[in-house]
């Protein structure tokens, strides 16, 4: 099941979400849909608030950056929750004939062509140690289209966390890897990657982009209020 996912403006955005207490076969079917999701949308990462779940749970690739295939371009610059594999080449401008339409990778061509070493499945994580220091192209698909450079975290963290059995766990990651982990990670404490820049490069980026953030926050609101607007109608059919 792919779920349809939630962009910036949503509250579940924007609050920390709540443990999963339960480890059971509906936990491991949602694991599997978040990972059919994050696919579809050329993700490397997924966090339940992103589908308007609100639990501590999200889905991450662990990739090999050297063992990429040519088919790696077609999705460059779409790689989100974390720093795009390499960038996007654009078309040259100006040609007389349209740009040949690529058929669709399935999961595992995708898988071979961003060379996937491990999907990783982090439920209730804690980060329990972090060092050193990176900066990150990062973007999100919670913001389609739009990256920010720069973007500072630790190059090293340690997660302990439980698996789909409940079974404590732990996870260190380096580099790109413990990118991914952390963007995900913010997720489920109402963080977005922007609010990691520097007070003067952070308000840079919302400037830029305040049109179509504004938007979002729109359709967001629009959303709810329709939601609201149902719960009457829904009521009284079982009066």
């Amino acid at each position: 099941m792919i779920y349809p996912i939630l962009y910036y403006g949503e509250p579940i955005l924007r609050r920390r979400a709540r443990p999963v207490e339960r480890f059971d076969d509906d936990l491991a079917a949602l694991a599997a849909d978040m990972f059919e999701t994050m696919y579809a949308a050329d993700g490397v990462g997924l966090a339940a608030p992103q589908i308007g779940l609100d639990k501590r749970l999200f889905v991450a690739l662990e990739v090999d950056r050297d063992d990429q295939d040519d088919d790696s371009e077609e999705m460059a610059g779409q790689l989100a929750d974390a720093e795009p594999i390499e960038d996007a080449t654009e078309d040259d401008a100006g040609g007389e004939d349209e740009p040949e339409a690529k058929e669709e990778l399935t999961e595992e061509q995708k898988r071979r062509a961003w060379g996937v070493v491990r999907e990783h499945v982090i439920v209730n994580p804690v980060i329990q140690a972090s060092s050193g220091r990176q900066l990150a192209r990062d973007g999100c698909l919670s913001l389609p289209g739009l990256v920010a450079e720069g973007v500072p975290r630790p190059k090293s963290v340690t997660l302990e966390y439980q698996d789909l059995t409940g079974a404590n766990q732990s996870l260190g990651a380096d580099g790109y890897f413990a990118h991914v982990l952390q963007h995900e990670f913010d997720h489920l404490e109402g963080v977005l990657y922007f609010d990691h820049l520097p007070s003067a490069s952070r308000e840079a980026f919302l400037e830029e982009h305040r049109a179509l953030l504004a938007e979002w926050q729109r359709l967001a609101k629009s959303r709810a209020k329709s939601a609201a607007a149902q719960v009457p109608a829904r009521a009284r059919q079982f009066r």
